[in-house]
């Protein structure tokens, strides 16, 4: 999969003809007093035919003291990355282990399906994140070319969308073996899996599709650098869907999944809370689960949602220093997935025994 994944970045970078040559710094000229800096944190202002380098290939972006404070301090070319780095080595092993397991001894077909997919969508975002350390120890200057900065982005947000409702629909089919487990036996329950996670799949595949249509990476000249998502010309009339698009994903992207995984977790833990004391191990597994849901999600999409909101209405905003360290957080879920499967595998004995209890002997697994 990791070789797959490379060699179709390799290969879109290859098609990149019109970016310099990775590694070199874009040749620019010197610059006069009469340029533009626009005050928003991460919005900056296209430079004009006039005030364009005649040397340069990229579109130029004018920035501000903020984003060179940013992109010249240790919080983006040491602590980010570093804390990025211990994701990947912790998550990737974790999850090809997970995957294997998975994927070969899995009894239920259900529980194979929703673990397979959490698992590979987990591993791509851990792969996206080895090109994003790259780019911030080097100085948050991208090298690989404007096709790869797209396809990174896409997967980027995209897989960490997915993460979020793959967990939402293990919480469901949770849900129901546990709250309802005689209607969660007369469910087609191969067919609800399958389809559930082809649409997360379907469905975040074409949000994503936006991501790839538009410019990614742009030359500023003041720091001789080339960033990757980071900095968009939001005042570009051909950019003015954006704002509305990153608002309507990251809303649908993550608060019906925070309702819905609310509700499905509390009632999971009320209705065991009124069964024998033996459910204690499986009451704090699901509320472990709740927390890290919580926890690694809900900072960066409040703050991220904030974010595009304060951009829509033009206020004031440097929310989005703040958004890419929570995105820390966020990544802390890849590494943790794993380790919660074989949590909530512990407990599938005294489910059959729930099940037993109430009449039924229904078997399956988390």
């Amino acid at each position: 999969m990791k070789t797959l994944l490379l060699g179709l970045l390799l290969s879109l970078m290859l098609l990149d003809a019109s970016l310099p040559v990775a590694g070199k710094k874009p040749r620019v000229a010197k610059r006069n007093a009469t340029d533009i800096l626009i005050p928003k944190v991460f919005n900056a202002r296209r430079r004009n035919s006039s005030e364009q380098n005649s040397t340069s290939l990229l579109p130029e972006l004018d920035v501000t003291e903020d984003h060179i404070e940013y992109y010249t301090g240790i919080l983006s070319t040491l602590i980010i990355p570093l804390a990025y780095i211990v994701t990947i080595a912790v998550g990737l092993p974790a999850n090809a282990v997970i995957l294997r397991t998975v994927s070969t001894k899995t009894k239920t077909f259900p529980t194979a399906i929703l673990y397979c997919s959490l698992a590979v969508s987990d591993l791509l975002f851990l792969l996206t994140l080895c090109f994003k350390v790259h780019y911030h120890l080097n100085g948050n200057n991208w090298v690989f070319g404007e096709a790869a900065c797209r396809v990174v982005t896409a997967c980027f947000h995209g897989n960490a969308y997915c993460s979020i409702h793959t967990l939402t629909c293990i919480g469901v089919k949770r849900y129901m073996a546990i709250v309802h487990p005689f209607t969660y036996k007369s469910l087609p329950k191969r067919g609800c899996t399958v389809c559930s996670s082809l649409a997360v799949w379907a469905v975040f595949l074409v949000a994503m599709v936006p991501e790839l249509l538009i410019r990614q990476s742009y030359l500023l000249p003041k720091m001789e650098i080339i960033t990757c998502h980071d900095i968009q010309p939001l005042e570009d009339q051909s950019l003015s869907f954006l704002l509305y698009y990153k608002l309507g994903l990251t809303f649908f992207g993550f608060i019906p999944s925070f309702f819905v995984t609310l509700f499905t977790y509390s009632s999971i833990i009320h209705r065991l809370n009124k069964s024998d004391s033996h459910w204690v191990h499986y009451i704090k597994v699901s509320t472990l689960v709740f927390v890290i849901f919580i926890v690694c999600f809900t900072p960066s999409s409040v703050i991220l949602f904030t974010h595009y909101v304060n951009l829509y209405t033009s206020r004031p905003d440097h929310l989005y220093v703040l958004y890419n360290v929570a995105v820390c957080l966020c990544g802390l879920h890849s590494c943790l997935d794993p380790f919660l499967f074989i949590l909530m595998s512990k407990t599938t004995g005294s489910k059959q025994t729930f099940m037993r209890l109430r009449g039924k002997n229904i078997s399956f697994s988390t």
